[in-house]
């Protein structure tokens, strides 16, 4: 027995039909159009409001249509474009018998052209007096229904299109993300930092501690690898004379798949010569601020009921410090992995035993301190086991001068002073090669990188941001899917 959808898909096809039989083509390659529809509800009103401005003569508008009310000689139609509503009026007297009997055959999710008059109705409605229209496009599915919209989550995902058309808020949500790039980039380039271009397949995986996604090149014969970061292409950049740079590129990494995990994302990543990890603070929360005033207006979030100020300095945590007050653990105390592993199984903490020190010090940071931080925070000065590509604390050789700042429980930002000693590069690298022998997500070495490093790279500053958390805190959502136009799921064979 055919479902209510197939017999509407069935009915579609009827009209397609009918309307070929009119010697109409339903499929036209292009229409023009004079006004958005935002615009032409905008130049009315002020129509309205002054005699000096005239309406526009017989716009030209388009939409896909979204309702319609049939009341025999008259009918209402509501279309939408990328801009706003508007309702058209068709009436039989208007457009001839034989033009009206063709909207039997027009469906919701059509798209139409129309010209004609602008007025407002007696229930204060502006509206166009439709003297002529084209099909545009004939739609041979139905749409999401009115009331319900599309409702199953997963399927939002898979057919994000039905997702834009349907709700409203989502589309909101990726046009703020284009907009806080844009603000992004604005913010940076004002800054004389350089927009640069790096690859995205790589002979080595390096730049962050993460499985990379592996590829086969024919013609070469060899693997490659998906960037994992922007890093270490973007420091040569800085050896090479460039004293600003910034990316804003997908990177790929081989994790699994969470709120705050998609296994390919947007990062920002920018490095300044002669600054370090102070100057970093300074500029993510002056662009952070920026961004949120461009694209927001204002410096104060409400999320969950909680106030969350933007507004620089923001404050300044020691991690050492931050890490014994929440979880009451002082790694300090426990200098290898086995005793500080021990402690935690102690406080009862469920602890991988092929974890190594420095991610069990992560695991105590994203289990007890993370979910704290609420207000804009830097958490400063890491171990040097958690940061091999960060230079040593100045006073504290057992430290990096590292941060990352987190904004309602979420990390948005990481940032080092950048290690630039070629030979300690290289010993570091070593180091960690032998400690976690094994390990799929262990920083590797590049031979490229420490050749580049060893022609001398100036003291530098690097900052990596992640786009799609940025827009998650901007927008209240709380998935990384639902700031993600295409997240990534389980390929299924049928999902329509």
């Amino acid at each position: 027995m055919a479902t209510r959808a197939e017999d509407i898909a069935e009915q579609r096809l009827e009209n397609l039909d009918n309307i070929r039989a009119r010697d109409i083509d339903p499929y036209p390659p292009s229409y023009h159009i004079t006004h958005t529809l935002e615009e032409t509800s905008l130049i009315f009103e002020q129509q309205e409001k002054s005699a000096e401005i005239s309406p526009p003569p017989n716009p030209q508008l388009a939409g896909r249509i979204m309702a319609k009310r049939s009341m025999g000689k008259m009918s209402f139609y509501d279309i939408c474009d990328g801009s706003g509503k508007l309702q058209l009026c068709f009436r039989r007297d208007l457009l001839g018998q034989d033009k009206y009997a063709v909207l039997s055959d027009i469906d919701i999710g059509d798209f139409i052209g129309a010209t004609g008059n602008l007025f407002r109705t007696k229930t204060g409605e502006i509206t166009l007096a439709v003297s002529d229209f084209t099909l545009l496009c004939k739609s041979l599915r139905p749409m999401p229904e009115k009331w319900h919209g599309l409702v199953d989550v997963e399927k939002r995902y898979r057919q994000r299109y039905l997702d834009l058309i349907s709700h409203e808020k989502v589309r909101n949500t990726f046009i703020l993300r284009s907009k806080i790039v844009t603000a992004v980039r604005n913010f940076l380039e004002a800054r004389n930092f350089l927009e640069v271009e790096t690859p995205v397949l790589q002979s080595r995986a390096g730049g962050a501690a993460a499985k990379p996604f592996v590829t086969h090149h024919h013609a070469l014969d060899e693997d490659l690898y998906l960037r994992i970061a922007l890093e270490l292409p973007l420091k040569k950049l800085i050896i090479g004379g460039f004293d600003r740079v910034y990316e804003i590129g997908r990177v790929f990494r081989n994790e699994g798949i969470s709120t705050r995990h998609n296994p390919e994302f947007s990062l920002l990543e920018c490095y300044q010569a002669y600054a370090d990890y102070k100057d970093m603070m300074r500029l993510i929360e002056e662009m952070v601020s920026h961004v949120a005033l461009t694209t927001l207006g204002t410096l104060n979030l409400l999320r969950d009921g909680k106030s969350i100020d933007l507004a620089p300095p923001w404050q300044r945590l020691d991690l050492r410090q931050a890490v014994k007050e929440y979880s009451d653990i002082d790694f300090e105390d426990y200098p290898d992995t086995d005793s500080l592993r021990s402690a935690m199984i102690k406080k009862g903490i469920e602890v991988d035993p092929a974890k190594k020190r420095a991610n069990l010090i992560d695991e105590l940071v994203s289990t007890f301190v993370e979910p704290e931080l609420i207000q804009p925070t830097f958490l400063l000065d890491y171990p040097v086991e958690m940061s091999p590509l960060a230079k040593r604390k100045r006073g504290n050789s057992r430290l990096v001068e590292r941060f990352e700042a987190f904004i309602d429980g979420i990390e948005i930002a990481n940032s080092f002073t950048e290690l630039n000693d070629p030979l300690e590069q290289r010993e570091r690298f070593q180091q960690q090669a032998k400690e976690h022998a094994g390990d799929e997500e262990m920083e590797v070495a590049d031979e490229d990188f420490l050749q580049a490093m060893e022609y001398g790279m100036p003291p530098t500053g690097g900052l990596g941001t992640g786009i799609d958390r940025l827009v998650m805190l901007f927008s209240g959502e709380k998935s990384l899917r639902d700031v993600i136009l295409f997240p990534q799921l389980k390929t299924r064979e049928h999902h329509a």
